[in-house]
């Protein structure tokens, strides 16, 4: 059976559709097709991790890591202005993502990859809503890799139902991350927010470079 974390679902039939709903007042609408995540709705999950999702004023980049036909990585774009890349494993996912992009009058880099194979940079906000069907395997490498793209200061988003394992998720991050955090719970699903401290180091780096700002401001006076 072909599913929608395939890579090439050229076997399904296509029949792709026009859906529009609203996220946070923010009006979208999405061409869906069979074999991709979600075809009919917007998915619950996506919708409250999208309600949960606090974006750090600093960001400037995002990656939808298994973007479906693209609801989060537009997001990102159109509500905070994010340079955003979206990759998924499924072509037909990439085809629909492409096209809702131009739909919503976004900007976004959008390319086929299996999780991180295709993902060269880092990024300071990592968001996904995981495969669940494709097993805990997958799902925890991506979590093991998205340590490796991010930034400093990044922070990886995830959402997951409790009865698809959300609180076994919760352990595995704990082992990956310096920091994770439940954001909020609502209608089963938890987000949790992954980042890692910063080091003493980095710490020292910032104050510095503070004081450094200031003596320059100071100077100008003169």
């Amino acid at each position: 059976m072909t599913h929608y974390f395939d890579e090439d679902n050229d076997t399904l039939e296509s029949n792709p559709k026009l859906i529009a709903f609203r996220v946070n007042d923010t009006p979208f609408k999405f061409t869906t097709d069979n074999g991709v995540f979600s075809k009919g709705s917007f998915d619950r999950g996506t919708e409250v991790l999208l309600n949960y999702l606090t974006v750090n004023p600093t960001f400037t980049s995002a990656l939808d890591l298994g973007c479906g036909y693209g609801v989060v990585g537009i997001y990102l774009n159109k509500v905070y202005d994010l340079n955003v890349d979206m990759v998924d494993i499924n072509k037909r996912a990439i085809e629909l993502s492409i096209e809702n992009v131009g739909l919503n009058e976004v900007t976004a880099n959008v390319f086929q990859s299996d999780g991180f194979k295709n993902v060269v940079k880092k990024y300071d906000l990592i968001v996904t809503n995981p495969p669940i069907r494709a097993g805990k395997e997958l799902i925890y490498r991506f979590f093991e890799e998205s340590v490796d793209y991010l930034t400093e200061k990044g922070e990886f988003y995830v959402v997951i139902n409790k009865k698809h394992g959300a609180e076994s998720a919760f352990r595995k991050l704990d082992t990956i991350y310096g920091l994770v955090e439940l954001i909020d719970r609502k209608k089963g699903f938890h987000v949790y927010r992954c980042k890692n401290p910063l080091t003493i180091w980095q710490i020292y780096d910032i104050i510095l470079n503070c004081q450094n700002a200031r003596f320059f401001a100071f100077t100008q006076l003169f």
